[in-house]
This record gives structure tokens, sequence and C-alpha cells, in this order.
């Protein structure tokens, strides 16, 4: 256990100063009335063009393989209607983040420094570019079990060829259905690995399996402070509400917010409805929230800042998204997605340029 650990550590390190996007939080909650929600937040240094897009039921894929093997592409029409994020800035796009009618949700991190895809080989009919990964992923299937037998069957490639924008595209997923049902899929020297979310808690670098044996440096944690305490006369007493957290990491690598989030998502009392539980995945994800200049790092000889892009928030229970962008992350926009999911045609729309509330007449909001 202890080389694991060193050897994790080694080759995660480095990440640490590679000036990459390695700053994505997500979270799942279930509610007592069994709602169930998963909320994320997208940190990044660059400018992706994040579009809001929607994908009827019915829209033609092409599944393709690396050019090659002259492998012949495989051409498909999904099943489920799709609103997701997709990153504009890669021609063709690409969805890393997103829900389909059936209540499936998808959330894509980075996962530098340890992402290897597999091998594609001529005797492999089934295949997907990680770029058109989301698009098929939400299309295709419904539930999370749908999505693990699919992948025990289906190779998830990359290589030079793709075109993938400013950062390479290295991510883990984290795919959870209105039953509840979640799972990471990352893909770690070349082999699928599909871990149980039990931690419903997803950050970056280094893979999953790390970051739950991380957390037995933080057994001590607890919701419950110490009122008081005797020093020989002296009773010293709490200065405040809280002490039980002292110790919880603050800064913003994946390894301290993982730690942050399920200790807040395992601490926090268990929402009623899906009001309660947007409201408290709200909280937690204002705890990773990140403003422009706090989180640099060097690419080259420029300085780029990692910030919280935006922040979406997945009612897989009754099909609704609440999205905000950094220039509004107060509010969010409340979407209704059925009758996105109704449409026959396809939508996008910048995030930035969404209709997000305004201020009301102060007058009209304090009268009864």
């Amino acid at each position: 256990m202890k080389r694991i650990l060193a050897a994790a550590l080694a080759a995660f390190l480095p990440i640490q100063n590679a000036g990459l996007a390695v700053a994505c939080t997500a979270v799942n909650v279930v509610a007592a009335d069994k709602t169930v929600i998963a909320g994320r937040t997208m940190e990044w240094a660059f400018d992706m063009k994040w579009t809001l897009v929607s994908m009827p039921k019915g829209t033609a894929l092409t599944l393709t393989a690396p050019s090659n093997l002259g492998l012949p592409e495989n051409k498909v029409k999904t099943l489920y209607p799709v609103v997701g994020i997709s990153a504009e800035i890669i021609p063709g796009g690409a969805v890393l983040e997103g829900q389909n009618a059936a209540g499936l949700g998808m959330s894509g991190n980075f996962l530098p420094g340890f992402t290897t895809y597999q091998t594609v080989t001529k005797a492999d009919t089934s295949y997907v570019s990680i770029l058109g990964f989301g698009a098929w992923a939400l299309g295709m299937h419904g539930t999370v079990a749908e999505m693990r037998a699919a992948l025990a069957k289906t190779k998830v490639w990359s290589d030079a060829s793709l075109p993938s924008g400013p950062t390479p595209p290295t991510i883990h997923m984290v795919f959870t259905d209105r039953s509840g049902a979640s799972i990471i899929v990352e893909y770690v020297g070349g082999e699928l690995q599909i871990h149980d979310n039990v931690a419903s808690v997803l950050t970056n670098s280094p893979p999953y399996d790390w970051h739950l044996l991380n957390l037995r440096n933080y057994l001590n944690l607890s919701t419950m402070g110490v009122a008081d305490r005797r020093f020989g006369t002296a009773n010293v007493t709490a200065i405040g509400q809280g002490g039980g957290a002292t110790g919880l990491p603050g800064d913003f690598t994946p390894p301290s917010r993982f730690v942050r989030a399920a200790f807040m998502r395992h601490s926090m009392a268990q929402p009623k409805d899906a009001a309660d539980a947007s409201a408290a995945i709200g909280h937690i994800l204002n705890t990773v929230d990140i403003p422009l200049g706090v989180a640099q790092s060097k690419d080259g000889d420029a300085v780029v800042s990692d910030y919280t892009q935006w922040v979406a928030i997945k009612d897989l229970t009754h099909n609704k998204l609440m999205i905000t962008d950094y220039a509004h992350r107060t509010t969010f926009l409340t979407l209704d997605l059925d009758t996105i999911f109704a449409q026959d045609k396809p939508s996008a729309r910048l995030i930035t340029d969404l209709p997000f509330p305004a201020a009301v007449d102060g007058t009209a909001a304090l009268k009864n």
C-alpha cells in the first residue's frame, strides 16, 4: 500500500504546476423524497466557448476508430434527447456535462497525468473517441447499469489526430441516474476502471481510489466542536462554532476539494426535497468556487488562472437544470428541460449569452 501511494504521489506532484485546468468538483445527493440532484463546477483557465446544447431523440452520431486502422464508421441514432454543455472551441464540440430525458446525468472532470485511453485493434467492432463520448453516453443509455454494460464492450480512444483544443482531453466521468446509482469511470494505464461513487464526490487527479484512501487522513473531522476544556485551573472556552472542522483543507487542489466536499456532503442534514437538495449542493459548491486570479499557474511565459466559469445543478428526477456563469455566480437560471426534450430540432447558445435573471423592482418586491 505504501508503494502504491508513493507512486501515485510522485506522479501527482508535477501536475500541480502543469498549467492545466484541474479544479472541477462534482457532488451528488439523494433527498428524503428520493429526488436525485447532481451538481458540479467547471473551472478553466481558457475560453472554451462553453455552449448549452440540445440533441433531440434520433440525432445521428458517427462513432469512429483511429483513422490509421481503417475500421468502418458506426452510425447510430440517439435513443434519448439530451441537454448538455459542450466545449465548442473544439471543432464539432465535445459534451462534458449533461443529462437526458431518462434521468441519466454525466459530468466529465479532468484527470491529467493519469489518463491513458484504450487501444483499438482491427478486431474491435465497438468504439468511440473521447470527444464523441459524452454525446454517445447520454444519447444511447438511460441508466447507470446500461452505461456500465456498454463500457465493458466499447473501446474509448484518443490520439494526436483529435482536435482537442488548448488542453489534452484527459478526463474521468461521474454518471448518476434518477435511481441514485452513481459510478466513476476512469481510463488508467489503458484500462477501463469503474468505481462505485461511494463518496458522492468527484474532483480531479489523482484517480478516485487514491482520494478514498486519502480520506483516512481526515477521520478527526467532526460537525461537533469542543465547547470548553480545562488547562490547569483555567477553563478555556471555544470562541465560536465549527471547531470540529479544524484541519479541513481550504486550498483548491483536487485532494483538498475532494476532502472538503466529501466532509460537507456526508455531514449536512439530509434535504427533504428537490429544492432543499439543490440548495444544499449549491452551498457545498460555493466552498470550491474559485475567483479569477487566486489559482494561478504558468503556461509557458504567460500567467494563467483557473476560475469557476460555470456551475450546473441537475435535477435528474424532474428533468430540470440550474445553471450560472462567472458573471452571475449568485443567481441561477432554472430550465424546465421537458420542453427542450420534446423538440425535434437541435439548439445551442453560449452559456454567457443565456437570459440570466435580472434585478427586480425593489418596491414591487416588498409589496404583500
